[in-house]
């Protein structure tokens, strides 16, 4: 995981991109896209189904050290106002993935559920028949955000936490102190259910993911990279205490880990499932439920250890030809991450489309995942392409 470098104190602030960093959420990226396939056998071996937290930590968290480092220093060097526009235009264009996310997604749905021959309808299943029923009134909920199917959380949610960004730097102005504390007042606002989202007009469900809670771990990352919170102690002793954490609480936030156990001691599973109803508040996914930030914290710990000092260990799989190459695509992905997550979740539905018509055996599930990770892939390299602007002439 990527961690601050060089940083001697809140003024610092990282200003390179850190190979850990993008390994992290190009190695995110493909697993939300395993997650969003429907019916999809390799998503029974995600970290979600060993543990409290999962890839979406990963996202909101790696999301907030790049933001240090693509915003953090805009608010430095040109001021709260010009760093407070970037940080809206940025807003801007996650909106806008939003919005073209929704409805590339429900017309393929449509057009899937109007010319195709199958049983069964795509667009229930995403529970889209309330847009496709009163689309006048949802369409407004759409573009207000007070319409957010589960399927479209992730967006709205980093949406919001971003356009908290200016906040938290005029907070730091005052002290670090200050903007550490606004954060965990937020977060627990929020876990106490008084910052809640609406996520549909006609009930009362709130957003899946609600920003007022996640902050918490995105300005966890982004307190890291610019100095406002410390780097952690390398420490064997702290290494080994936050791997048997994972181990031992793995049970405790996985069905599929609590399955294995009680089956084979059932006495154990019994007092293990008697601790669920005390921990179900503390490991909630909406609010960001403080198990799933320390057992997020503890994995991330983990892997920075590995990692080497300066990230020197996981630099050195360069020195292989195929650690370079696997090393160099999933970094790709990385930095281009909001183009790869729009691309994998309307290409999710897809794959799950094709895994319906012919069938989930092994050869089909295996070749339907590596193809959508060669489309992450080239999505990536289009789109880093795209950014170097390569019709505009160069200079002599």
């Amino acid at each position: 995981m990527a961690t601050p470098i060089g940083v001697s104190g809140p003024a610092a602030a990282a200003t390179t991109r850190d190979l850990r960093l993008d390994v992290a959420r190009g190695l995110a990226m493909f697993i939300i896209l395993v997650a969003h396939i429907p019916g999809n056998p390799w998503a029974g071996w995600i970290p979600a189904r060993f543990g409290f937290s999962d890839a979406t930590e990963i996202f909101v968290f790696c999301s907030g050290m790049a933001s240090a480092i693509a915003f953090g220093g805009s608010f430095e060097r040109k001021g709260w106002a010009i760093g407070t526009a970037r940080v809206a235009f940025r807003c801007w264009q996650v909106y806008w993935a939003h919005i073209c996310l929704f409805f590339f997604v429900a017309m393929t749905m449509a057009a899937l559920d109007t010319y195709g021959s199958f049983e069964g309808s795509y667009v229930h299943e995403l529970n889209l028949g309330w847009f496709f029923d009163d689309p006048a009134r949802q369409i407004v909920g759409i573009f207000t955000l007070t319409y957010v199917p589960n399927y479209f959380d992730i967006l709205p949610m980093y949406l919001v936490i971003l356009a908290m960004m200016p906040l938290m730097m005029a907070l730091v102005r005052i002290s670090v102190a200050a903007a550490i504390t606004g954060s965990l007042l937020l977060w627990t606002a929020a876990n106490l259910g008084l910052l809640p989202l609406p996520a549909e007009p006609w009930g009362d469900r709130q957003w899946f993911f609600n920003p007022f809670g996640w902050q918490l771990l995105f300005f966890t990352g982004f307190g890291y990279m610019r100095g406002w919170l410390p780097k952690p102690p390398r420490s064997a002793g702290l290494a080994w205490a936050a791997a048997a954490f994972l181990v031992l609480g793995a049970p405790f936030g996985s069905w599929k880990v609590f399955l294995w156990l009680n089956d084979a001691w059932p006495a154990l599973g019994a007092q293990i499932r008697a601790t669920w109803p005390i921990t179900e508040e503390l490991r909630f996914k909406t609010e960001f439920g403080l198990l799933r930030y320390i057992h997020f914290l503890s994995l991330a710990y983990v892997a920075w250890y590995w990692a080497g000092e300066g990230g020197r260990r996981l630099s050195s799989l360069y020195n292989g030809r195929f650690g370079h190459f696997m090393l160099t695509i999933i970094t790709k992905v990385g930095q281009q991450s909001l183009a790869v997550f729009v691309s994998s979740m309307a290409l999710a539905r897809l794959i799950g489309f094709a895994f319906d018509q012919l069938g989930r055996s092994f050869i089909v599930v295996t070749a339907g995942n590596l193809f959508g990770f060669f489309l992450l892939v080239l999505v990536a390299y289009t789109a880093s392409w795209f950014k170097t602007q390569p019709w505009r002439s160069k200079r002599i």
